[in-house]
């Protein structure tokens, strides 16, 4: 019989209930025996230990909460009992040493990407049309509808042909639910054998709203952002479109471009619509450049590199309250795997990292990161209380449904994603990555923001955990899905790549998860896995506008 219930650290005074069990019943966990005074949905968590008023929860081994009410042993913990409550932390001695996991399987395998000049090396090869401003956006649509289709990048649009049969019924006078229309998987992309340019994967339009109004601070870290984009390395080069008037100016763009790549070379065209006139001329000159700047493109092949060259954004979004126990140790510890190789991967989302900063701040190299987190973190937290909004409030009504009750019990699981290797960096949005291993890069816990941001920074892979299920994707890299949970991995299997309810069924480890999600990664960067979120083309992009976002 497999388990169905677990002990996340030998310090909790609670356990996860891993299938929902029902009041009165008995449960043992190491010899222990616990009656359950109420039913324990799956993933909520229930006291071994009588808790008073005021008392300490403890999980992961952690503080994650402190009791609103008397809480008996087998009690459930909820919302209504429970309130956040986390550690503090100071900045002292760091402790590093860490176990390096044995990663001789890897030793000497490559993926195949697309060698830069600069020596990055992408994990796929797109051009990007951007604007610097949102008054442009219209512009930018047009252009795609000129370009993507003639070009062999459309998808062909099954749901269309769908919305034909059933317009067609009821033109006919017929009921729509008695339509018996084609089964259709979805859209799908044209084959390569249809694109003019093979080597070039896609064509990306970006748009948002920023640029002018606002604070010149927002301008100029969206021109942070789309530079990061222009410069990373799964990134041929790009179209620029500019109104000419905005405070998100081109030589600001161009200044962000030389701090990220000093010897920047890629073919970038930016047009400026007040200086060249008519909408008419901005755009065929936009469509002869482009088409111009593809051809360029279509020249990078994918070539053989090393691993050390892959950077894995760590993201979660839609956590569950097996988050913490399948799929975020899983990530982290191929994130170890990573940085044992000599890789870089990004972890994000300080909100979501409430109650765990003594851990982080203790594993960094230097006492100049560790102070640079505190600081960051707090100014944020800050931030979020002058709002209105603090750090307690980032729980989302689905994770609580799910069992992540205080913001502390979500961090603790969310913080896993990385793993135990020690902290070379800490970065400030859109700062970029520049050395290998553990990066802590400041973004809110909102998952596309946070994907956004974490590939503005170099994310050319990004492991993205779920337990409730969502489709996030990013026009650029490829993001990686992965279900806590295995009834989330058969129920949403189209937009879901990859299962980690096995470990929470017993049948595999979390470091053999993890290898399993190294491998699937190498695939990925190297072309021969098409992950769901690309295939979709869920094409995901939000700017963080240095406000209080969660």
């Amino acid at each position: 019989m497999k388990q169905r219930i677990i002990k996340v650290h030998p310090a909790d005074n609670v356990l996860v209930a891993l299938t929902d069990l029902q009041a009165g019943e008995e449960v043992i966990y190491l010899d222990n025996k616990y009656i359950l005074v109420e039913a324990i949905p799956a993933k909520h968590k229930f006291a071994i230990k009588d808790i008073p008023k005021d008392g300490e929860i403890i999980m992961y081994g952690v503080l994650v909460g402190k009791a609103q009410s008397y809480i008996p042993i087998g009690g459930l913990l909820s919302t209504a009992n429970v309130i956040h409550a986390a550690n503090s932390f100071l900045t002292g001695s760091s402790h590093t040493d860490w176990h390096k996991p044995d990663v001789s399987k890897w030793q000497g395998q490559t993926f195949n990407g697309y060698h830069r000049e600069d020596g990055s090396v992408g994990t796929a090869n797109y051009w990007l049309v951007i604007p610097m401003v949102f008054c442009e956006n219209r512009n930018i649509e047009v252009l795609q509808e000129a370009l993507v289709k003639p070009l062999g990048y459309g998808r062909k649009k099954t749901y269309e042909l769908k919305a034909q049969q059933l317009i067609s019924k009821i033109k006919a006078g017929g009921a729509i639910d008695e339509v018996l229309y084609t089964e259709i998987e979805g859209e799908t992309a044209r084959s390569s054998s249809d694109k003019l340019f093979p080597n070039v994967d896609g064509i990306k339009f970006l748009t948002h709203t920023g640029g002018c109004g606002g604070t010149r601070q927002d301008s100029t870290t969206l021109c942070g952002l789309l530079a990061g984009y222009i410069t990373h390395p799964n990134v041929a080069g790009a179209t620029v479109l500019s109104l000419g008037c905005q405070n998100a100016e081109v030589k600001t763009l161009q200044e962000e471009i030389s701090k990220r790549s000093p010897n920047f070379s890629k073919p970038l065209y930016i047009l400026d619509q007040q200086k060249t006139g008519k909408e008419s001329d901005l755009l065929e000159q936009a469509i002869r450049q482009t088409l111009a700047g593809l051809m360029q493109a279509n020249n990078y092949t994918r070539k053989p590199a090393p691993l050390s060259k892959l950077v894995i954004g760590l993201e979660c979004g839609g956590s569950d309250g097996f988050s913490g126990i399948s799929a975020n140790p899983a990530i982290g510890y191929t994130s170890d795997l990573l940085v044992t190789l000599g890789g870089s991967v990004i972890l994000a989302e300080f909100p979501e990292l409430c109650g765990v900063e003594q851990n982080l701040i203790d594993r960094c190299l230097d006492k100049n990161n560790a102070e640079r987190f505190a600081g960051l973190v707090s100014s944020y937290s800050q931030r979020a209380e002058e709002a209105g909004s603090g750090f307690y409030m980032n729980p989302s009504p689905g994770n609580i449904k799910d069992g992540l009750i205080t913001d502390a019990i979500k961090s603790a699981g969310a913080a896993k994603k990385g793993g135990t290797s020690p902290v070379t960096d800490v970065l400030d949005y859109p700062e970029k990555v520049t050395r290998p291993g553990l990066n802590l890069l400041c973004t809110p816990g909102n998952d596309v923001e946070s994907t956004t941001a974490e590939v503005g920074s170099g994310a050319n892979i990004v492991l993205f955990t779920t337990g409730l299920g969502t489709p996030t994707g990013n026009p650029i890299a490829p993001v990686v899905k992965i279900a806590t949970n295995t009834t989330l991995y058969n129920r949403m299997s189209d937009i879901i790549d990859i299962n980690t309810g096995t470990i929470v069924e017993g049948d595999e480890t979390i470091e053999q998860a993890g290898e399993r999600i190294l491998d699937y990664v190498v695939k990925v960067a190297s072309g021969e896995i098409e992950v769901s979120a690309v295939r979709h083309g869920q094409d995901d992009f939000i700017p963080w506008k240095r406000g209080v976002s969660l």
